[in-house]
């Protein structure tokens, strides 16, 4: 074995190291949340605006482009669950050890991360199943004509017709909450484990992480209820 994969094994296997990767994984996801809203948001902009994105998103490097990016993903949030397991698995050794309180409050905070982080898993898996895999529903048939004669897949419609099952919206709803307050500490400790929180800079960041963490999940849910409370888009889906 070399030295740079000793010093890589030597990496992982630390406590900081984990922490590096989960603040890093973490980061990547956060930032991906930003531009999968700003894309999602587009459907208020009507039909034509959804589907150009979402036709653009399976054209970019001829269709290799959204099965890279959804590979990376899955890479990013499968790593930043399992290491938040392993550091709570230390911090629960570390417990046994310590028994003052801030030792006690740590573990406790990272177990409800992990159990949000599984529902999350649980609905990204569902989300995938709804609207990439188009099980249960022939989303396939769903098609925009074109001014040419020509057609293409109407994402628009497929998302209006989606979020019309009250049942959907609920699990969507739950997940969005739970990812929410995920966020709300997750992206001050990513601040954290990288060295960029002090005392000066923690009420400024704890603020963000919360201010970002309310955008997303207004954004999010604003889709769903527009569309199942208010009716938006189902009149011209019929």
């Amino acid at each position: 074995m070399s030295a740079h994969s000793c010093s890589l094994c030597a990496f992982v296997k630390s406590s900081i190291g984990r922490k590096i990767i989960v603040a890093t994984t973490g980061l990547a996801l956060v930032l991906f949340l930003a531009g999968h809203l700003t894309g999602n948001l587009l459907i208020f902009a009507g039909r034509d605006a959804f589907n150009d994105y979402a036709q653009f998103l399976h054209e970019v490097f001829h269709g290799a482009g959204v099965w890279i990016a959804r590979a990376g993903l899955l890479v990013c949030f499968t790593a930043h669950l399992w290491f938040t397991i392993l550091l709570t698995k230390e911090n629960k050794s570390a417990r046994k050890k310590y028994s003052h309180q801030a030792t006690v409050q740590a573990p406790k905070s990272s177990l409800i991360m992990i159990w949000s982080g599984l529902t999350i898993l649980a609905f990204i898996i569902f989300h995938l199943l709804h609207f990439t895999v188009k099980a249960g529903t022939d989303y396939a048939s769903f098609m925009q004509v074109m001014p040419d004669g020509s057609e293409r897949h109407d994402a628009w419609k497929m998302v209006i017709v989606g979020f019309s099952h009250p049942l959907v919206v609920i699990f969507y709803l739950i997940a969005m909450t739970l990812l929410c307050s995920h966020l709300s500490h997750g992206v001050a400790s990513i601040f954290q484990t990288l060295g960029l929180r002090t005392k000066k800079t923690a009420g400024p960041i704890t603020l963000l992480s919360k201010a970002y963490a309310v955008v997303i999940y207004l954004g999010f849910i604003s889709i769903p209820l527009a569309i199942l409370i208010f009716g938006f888009g189902c009149e011209a889906c019929k």
